[in-house]
């Protein structure tokens, strides 16, 4: 019986999961398919108990805005996710009364390896742009990589409660600074984590290009779509290194795929060769 697979989003049609994660299958010889279902959080629940009573599906992809709603829908969270509250992937295991949901959240691993392959130091000075579920896992990121504390920049620092909780979670100090003073100060950290979505950073890369300030540090954008986006183009002006979205996303994706298909060991070099092919990201040495 051929497995399913899904990201799930809302919107979803950029998403570019479905390229890695067939591409991964495909290289495998595993069985999944794998697509794209625009679900938002008012319908969650109801597309869960149709997925609970399927015997096909061995895992979900999910992105915004769903990471905190599915968190406290799975029958359990395991590792780094349990702390956030933030789950970003749902594996499939069987159970004596159907299958059981395990959330985790595999977005901490590929900012860590993505920010590593960079070159960020050790304990990197960091801001992070953005105060939900995928800047709670940033800021998980930055404590793996020895920072002690980080700058958020915000609109309304008081619905940033994903990422206070992180922060909580993983013993990290925050200040909240306002977003319209990002472009003014971020040149002045090692690492920069921009999680807002598509276009919504394009302001900021504005007032960076027009202020043309040095950018030596490391910028991460996780919005890949369209690409380079406008801070990303600002930040590459100043001098600086960028690190696209998709870097990000393809090394959370290569944590999913071993959940879904089952894989022991490290992936294999070729299977992850035929997923940066797939999006058309740089392979990087692992």
């Amino acid at each position: 019986m051929t497995g399913r697979a899904a990201v799930l989003g809302h919107p979803i049609g950029h998403s570019k999961s479905p390229a890695l994660h067939r591409a991964a299958y495909a290289a495998l010889g595993v069985d999944i398919g794998y697509e794209a279902i625009d679900v938002t959080v008012d319908a969650l629940p109801g597309f869960l108990s149709t997925v609970r009573a399927e015997d096909s599906w061995r895992g979900l992809s999910v992105t915004m805005p769903l990471k905190a709603a599915i968190a406290a829908a799975v029958d359990e969270v395991r590792g780094v996710g349990e702390a956030l509250g933030v789950v970003n992937t749902v594996a499939f295991e069987p159970g004596p009364a159907g299958p059981r949901l395990v959330g985790y959240n595999t977005d901490v691993a590929g900012i860590v390896n993505a920010l590593r392959y960079a070159g960020a130091p050790d304990a990197p000075s960091a801001a992070v742009l953005g105060g939900g579920g995928t800047a709670a896992a940033a800021v998980a990121a930055l404590r793996d990589l020895g920072t002690s504390s980080a700058t958020v920049f915000v609109r309304d620092a008081v619905r940033a409660a994903d990422v206070r909780a992180a922060a909580a979670a993983v013993g990290i100090d925050l200040q909240f600074r306002p977003l319209t003073a990002a472009a003014r100060e971020l040149p002045g950290y090692d690492v920069v984590v921009s999680t807002l979505p598509p276009r919504a950073a394009d302001g900021t890369g504005a007032d960076l290009a027009a202020a043309g300030a040095a950018t030596p540090g490391i910028l991460l954008d996780a919005a890949y779509d369209p690409w380079p986006s406008r801070i990303a183009a600002a930040w590459t002006a100043g001098g600086g290194t960028v690190v696209p979205g998709l870097e990000m996303l393809l090394y959370q994706a290569i944590e999913q795929v071993r959940l879904f298909a089952a894989v022991d060991g490290p992936m294999p070099a070729e299977v992850i060769d035929v997923m940066c092919d797939a999006v058309g990201a740089p392979r990087r040495v692992f």
